[in-house]
């Protein structure tokens, strides 16, 4: 099916922080440090004409766990980050981090996805959801709101689609890293 300029319908937004931004800073598009990623521009993009009536952003939270300088700075930084995205509109919808052996591991992240899609659908809180992640522990939510005649459009990235979320959705977009750079400044 294929997305209208302009087209009326009331669109929300969900993007899955920590799978775009690991996305982004992928070898394949390799966002250089120090470049900021619009998400403005991005979200007229995804939008086209048609009424936002939500855009959530969805993040496990950095903690400063050893008191060191540098987590002091990713902890500062992602607060910073994130009231500029309050500032632009965005909920942010707060995850837990854990810290494993040196491993960082979010969660909870992918079930706040697929119950606020759920919401949204019983909820008739749009026509369709634009979602930036591609986690397929998202598809059973996805297959719930098309089973409540909601649209689905899924954002990814060229080099690394999901194809679960591909089948799944009505429409789907795949960012070129040329895409990316029309994003960012």
């Amino acid at each position: 099916m294929e997305r209208k300029e302009g087209d009326k319908k009331r669109v929300a937004i969900y993007i899955d922080g920590n799978n775009f931004y690991g996305y982004l800073k992928d070898e394949e598009i390799n966002l250089p440090r120090g470049k900021k990623f619009d998400f403005t521009k991005f979200t007229e993009f995804l939008i086209k004409g048609r009424e936002c009536v939500s855009k959530r952003y969805y993040v496990g939270i950095a903690r400063n766990i050893d008191g060191t300088d540098k987590s002091k700075r990713i902890v500062s930084g992602q607060q910073k980050f994130l009231s500029h995205l309050e500032n632009e509109g965005f909920d942010i919808k707060r995850s837990r981090v854990m810290y494993d052996s040196g491993r960082i591991r979010e969660k909870g992240t992918d079930v706040k996805i697929g119950v606020d899609l759920v919401i949204g659908a019983v909820d008739d809180l749009y026509d369709t959801a634009i979602l930036v992640s591609s986690d397929t522990d998202i598809i059973p939510a996805v297959r719930y709101l098309r089973y409540k005649g909601k649209k689905l459009e899924y954002i990814g990235f060229s080099h690394a689609p999901s194809l679960g979320m591909q089948k799944h959705a009505d429409y789907s977009v795949l960012l070129l890293p040329e895409d990316i750079d029309k994003f960012s400044s």
